[in-house]
């Protein structure tokens, strides 16, 4: 793994630690707010889709017929992840915050803590391989 490498995958990590430091802020900073928010949205997804980033990636998205945009593919698989890792923050963030709720032991700081906990695992998780593509025959109708 590079030095860069590290750095990508440890940024989501680095975003709720930086969140939870936050809380540290006046109520009402600014500042306080958006390190949360911007860790709800983006960070616990954004770890969680960096496990199978590279399984994603094995196979690209396919444009339209006519293609009059050479960098469809990139484009289209870099809007995806981005959507999936903001859908998986808030999957995350809701099932933490029921689970949380039904211990009765919610609160906005535990679910924070939780997500962040979270977060941290699945960045040191290794990455999905993708499987290999099934060749097929001549006879076969694949």
């Amino acid at each position: 793994m590079t030095p860069q490498e590290l750095v990508v995958r440890m940024l989501p990590p680095f975003g709720g630690w930086l969140a939870l430091a936050a809380l540290a802020l006046p109520g009402g900073s600014p500042l306080r707010g958006a390190a949360v928010a911007l860790f709800l949205a983006v960070g616990p997804g954004a770890a969680l889709v960096g496990v199978c980033g590279p399984a994603m990636r094995a196979r690209p998205a396919e444009g339209p017929v006519e293609r009059r945009d050479p960098g469809f593919e990139r484009r289209s698989g870099l809007l995806e992840r981005l959507m999936l890792a903001v859908l998986a923050s808030v999957s995350a963030a809701m099932l933490v915050a029921t689970v949380l709720i039904a211990a009765h032991a919610f609160s906005g700081q535990r679910v924070l803590l939780a997500l962040t906990l979270l977060t941290t695992l699945a960045a040191f998780c290794p990455r999905l391989r993708a499987s290999p593509t099934p060749r097929t025959g001549k006879g076969s109708p694949l």
